[in-house]
This record gives C-alpha cells, sequence and structure tokens, in this order.
C-alpha cells in the first residue's frame, strides 16, 4: 500500500473508533488507558512506517495527536459548549446550569459562563459527569469560554 492510503486506512477505521465516545473515558486511572495509548502509538507507527524501537512522541507530535488526557479533556469541553448554547438535543443540555440563570440577583461574575458544580463527598465522585463536566468547563479561560 501507499502511504496515503495507508494514512486514510488507519484515519478511517482506527482513528475514529479511538475518538468514538473517548469522553466517557473522562478521570479514569491510568493503568485503565494504557490499552488505549498502545493501539494510538501503534496507528501512529503505521501511518508513519516508524519502527516499534523507535521513541514515539516526535511520531505523535508531527502527526498533530493530542495526549489521550488532553484529548479528553478537549471532548468534554467541546460537549459542555455545545450544549451551552442550544447545540445538541434537550437530555444533554439539561444537565448543566450556569451560575447567572441560578441567582435571583446581579452579580458582577454574570457576564461570565461559569456552571454550577456539585458538591460531592468523595474524589471518586468527583469523576462523574455531573462534576466533571462543569468543573472542566470553569477551568477554561474566559476567551474560550464565551461565545
Amino acid at each position: 500500500m501507499t502511504a496515503k492510503a495507508t494514512r486514510t486506512v488507519a484515519a478511517t477505521f482506527i482513528s475514529c473508533r479511538l475518538d468514538y465516545c473517548n469522553s466517557l473515558l473522562y478521570g479514569l486511572p491510568d493503568t485503565l488507558l494504557r490499552k488505549l495509548r498502545s493501539v494510538r502509538n501503534a496507528t501512529a507507527r503505521l501511518i508513519t512506517g516508524t519502527r516499534r524501537r523507535d521513541h514515539i512522541t516526535p511520531v505523535l507530535r508531527e502527526l498533530h495527536c493530542l495526549p489521550i488526557r488532553e484529548r479528553e479533556k478537549f471532548k468534554v469541553a467541546c460537549l459542555v459548549r455545545q450544549s451551552l448554547f442550544g447545540k445538541v438535543p434537550l437530555y444533554l443540555a439539561n444537565d448543566y446550569c450556569l451560575v447567572s440563570d441560578s441567582t435571583r440577583r446581579s452579580l458582577r461574575s454574570d457576564d461570565v459562563p461559569n456552571c454550577m458544580v456539585p458538591r460531592t463527598l468523595s474524589s471518586y465522585c468527583d469523576r462523574t459527569f455531573a462534576v466533571a463536566r462543569p468543573g472542566l468547563w470553569n477551568s477554561l479561560p474566559v476567551q474560550l469560554s464565551n461565545p
């Protein structure tokens, strides 16, 4: 196969499967993400033709691949942004509440679109979608969270 055909096959069959629902993996420990990382590295090696003994970081940079954790954060932040600005179905949009919508009086922080983060009693609960998504959205810079 040619290099272009190899890239196309890898992008369509392997990379899209790795990206499918990877926002569900947010907050998982690294031990559970090792297999996903090894498949991504093998795909990058297949695309570029590098050997197994070669270092993978320059190859991933060349292909503009985000690390697994950063890719998860990116996907979750995109999902929250789309739901806050009405670009997703209602069952996803109802999970979020802006701080400005929940208070009765106006605050100086009303111009910043921060989400309400539910309180939790353990760090295990902090990984749930209801807590992780608004918390991740609130940690973004203001320039990224404004429409």
